[in-house]
């Protein structure tokens, strides 16, 4: 990940920290989740679909004394196809050129080898453990979820609550403790850079994940093909004909609920037109990932 500042960020004033923060681990551990409870917008899509997160979704949280650009990464699994190759190296990647790495773990599942193996390669004196989804746990099982992931050294453990916000400003302040002082790398009213078909898209993809559950999740990608706003024409692809007639339900009924709930998400006045077309094997071939941005 290359870091080039923005010509239009001004100076900043002495003692100003700055720096890139990876939210890094297994899949369904609530990193995307975190990511938005953070900036307190929605900046990157989620489902309890593993790596429903394909691209690096960056995220900014400004204040008067720091920004902190955030960086969503797919979760790390055994690859089973082109695109989780992808996915897992876009992780990689994203982990390695950053000034604080958070390593989520789920704090129901606790640490196990999968951790592990991921944090293994991670530096202890710029790695903070966060263990997520202690909502309804109890004090207890916490304690001793916290001495297990103690086994990955790190700076810092830090249990949270995406969904209820408990710990997270406590997270905050430990990254902001580790990063070097340096400019705004973005304008301090921006939340992300995210461009905005592929949130569409992704608004879509969400959507369809929910909607579909587990018929089609990994089959189906979205990618803007026309962009006239307020017009939006978006391709939805699934790999065999009879993920398409899911994909588009019963008189057109499960494409119709998925354009009025992401709609609900976008500007007033926008038309969303969405299509299906079938890609075979789309996920297993290299060139089709690439083809679609992954």
């Amino acid at each position: 990940m290359e870091h080039e500042t923005n010509p239009e960020v001004g100076e900043t004033a002495d003692g100003h920290r700055s720096g890139f923060v990876a939210l890094y681990g297994r899949p369904n551990v609530g990193k995307s989740t975190l990511l938005n409870r953070i900036i307190g917008r929605k900046v990157s899509i989620t489902s309890k679909k593993a790596q429903t997160t394909r691209h690096q979704i960056r995220g900014f949280l400004n204040d008067d004394s720091s920004q902190i650009v955030f960086v969503d990464t797919p979760g790390v699994g055994k690859p089973r196809s082109a695109l989780g190759k992808r996915l897992n190296a876009t992780a990689g990647e994203a982990s390695a050129d950053v000034d604080v790495v958070c390593f989520v773990v789920d704090a129901r599942d606790g640490l196990g080898r999968g951790d592990l193996f991921l944090a293994k390669d991670l530096d202890p004196a710029t790695t903070i453990v966060v263990l997520n989804k202690i909502d309804n746990l109890d004090p207890v099982r916490i304690g001793k979820q916290l001495e297990a992931a103690s086994e990955i050294d790190a700076v810092a453990y830090v249990p949270v609550s995406a969904q209820t916000g408990s710990g997270v400003d406590r997270l905050i302040g430990e990254i902001r403790s580790l990063l070097p002082e340096g400019p705004a790398w973005y304008p301090d009213d921006q939340i992300t850079d995210t461009p905005e078909p592929q949130w569409v898209a992704e608004l879509i993809r969400e959507q369809l994940l929910r909607i579909t559950h587990d018929e089609v999740p990994h089959s189906i990608a979205t990618r803007v093909t026309e962009w006239e706003w307020p017009r939006v024409r978006v391709e939805i692809l699934v790999e065999r004909e009879s993920q398409k007639g899911i994909v588009i339900g019963k008189g057109g009924s499960v494409l119709k609920e998925v354009g009025t709930k992401a709609r609900k998400q976008l500007p007033d006045g926008v038309f969303l037109d969405l299509y299906v077309t079938v890609d075979k094997n789309w996920q297993h071939d290299p060139e089709s990932v690439e083809r679609l941005g992954y």
